[in-house]
């Protein structure tokens, strides 16, 4: 049975991406690091829509961890048509001070995990000339972020990447799509440390649900890149034109919590 997998799917956005593709007739693969709130996301998926919603706790942000997951989700007999890279997470900090295993942590996650998962499901799409592969990146990925230089810098090479396979990847029929969420109501700033920074405050903070249903449908409509939100969109492409150092003192401005 076809299915889709969503990485990070224990809350926020990729909790309603679970919701979203069981209610378009995936059965879903959902994962996250722990295993009761992602099976607790399970039980509502199955009550709410009829699909079958599988759990594999695992922590993408281990070397390895991908390639365990992948024969555990073989192990099921799932066939994944559907791959949804969401899990990542930031940290608020001059880089110097900020923890080295844990930005270590926070660039195999946001990057080697999505790389390797990417890497791993893509041949069978490609010969079965079928299949969807959503990235989500961040408006962060286009600027350079002081406080948050890692984090930023990883969702550049998210937007990067994803561009590059949608190129590679179109003609064999298979969609590979990236969204670029700005500020959503999701567990990501409390991780990150930066709920009470400028750019989690105000109206223009969108809900999990809408960010999700954007990147879904760009998914299948097959477009390469997809910011949520007008004034997002707006942003991001505004600051192709700003000087990249006033840039990057804009996003530092909007970040610090002081």
């Amino acid at each position: 049975m076809p299915a889709a997998l969503i990485t990070g799917a224990s809350t926020g956005i990729g909790r309603e991406l679970a919701y979203i593709a069981a209610e378009n007739g995936y059965d879903v693969a959902l994962v996250a690091r722990t295993a009761g709130p992602l099976q607790g996301v399970a039980d509502d998926v199955a009550r709410k829509t009829s699909r079958k919603a599988h759990i594999f706790a695992a922590d993408l942000a281990q070397p390895n961890a991908a390639r365990a997951l992948i024969a555990d989700v073989a192990q099921a007999g799932l066939t994944i048509d559907v791959l949804v890279n969401n899990a990542g997470f930031g940290l608020l900090g001059h880089f110097w001070d900020l923890p080295e295993d844990q930005q270590m942590q926070m660039l195999q996650l946001n990057i080697g995990a999505l790389t390797q998962l990417t890497r791993l499901y893509l041949p069978d799409m490609i010969e079965r000339r079928t299949g969807y592969i959503l990235n989500i990146a961040s408006t962060a990925a286009f600027q350079a972020g002081p406080l948050m230089a890692v984090y930023y810098a990883s969702k550049a090479y998210v937007v990067s990447f994803s561009e590059a396979l949608h190129n590679e990847a179109k003609e064999f029929g298979v969609k590979v799509s990236c969204l670029c969420p700005g500020p959503t109501r999701t567990e990501f700033d409390k991780r990150a440390g930066i709920t009470n920074a400028k750019l989690f405050k105000g109206s223009h903070v969108m809900s999990a649900v809408e960010v999700a249903q954007i990147g879904w449908q760009a998914m299948k409509e097959g477009k390469p890149l997809a910011v949520a939100g007008r004034l997002n969109a707006a942003m991001a492409f505004l600051t192709r034109f700003a000087p990249r150092q006033m840039a990057a003192g804009m996003a530092r401005a909007m970040q610090e919590t002081k």
